[in-house]
């Protein structure tokens, strides 16, 4: 399989386990949900397009236009993670929020029909931009390193 694929995708799953711990240092409680969430401390898009981009911009030079690619897409994403995705969250928390309020006022009118939806709305989306800054600096120490270590491979 092709070195900036592993690189990347071996950077996502690690940012993802790597959520457990943070959750244990701000929580205090161990927890494994944070494997499969999205948002959270690191961000794992952006250590995922920061690693293939830093891996890319180490191999082919930061002339070519794969690295052209890398950086402006990574960009984009890192953005949107902290941008919309984010806000997102935000919204959802709010509705979260009135619904249960809406529910509270219901009972002090009985002609006010309420149905309770089954779930509430999934609040963590994105990221703040530490979050995404911590998961592109990993990204970009982690990818520099996967460059590092196939030149050396090569070179042997």
């Amino acid at each position: 399989m092709n070195r900036g694929i592993i690189t990347s995708i071996s950077a996502i799953v690690i940012a993802q386990g790597l959520k457990i711990v943070t959750h244990k240092k701000v929580s205090g409680k161990w927890d494994w949900k944070p494997i499969l969430q999205t948002g959270g401390m690191p961000s794992s898009h952006s250590a995922g397009v920061a690693s293939l981009a830093t891996y890319v911009a180490a191999n082919r030079g930061t002339r070519h236009i794969e690295t052209a690619l890398a950086v402006v897409f990574g960009a984009i994403v890192m953005y949107d993670a902290q941008g919309i995705r984010r806000h997102t969250g935000e919204i959802a928390r709010l509705v979260n929020d009135l619904e249960d309020n809406i529910e509270k006022i219901s009972g002090d009118f009985p002609s006010l029909e309420f149905v309770k939806r089954e779930k509430e709305l999934k609040e963590l989306l994105g990221h703040q931009p530490a979050e995404v800054a911590v998961g592109a600096l990993f990204g970009f120490l982690y990818g520099l390193t996967s460059a590092k270590l196939e030149d050396r491979k090569h070179s042997e």
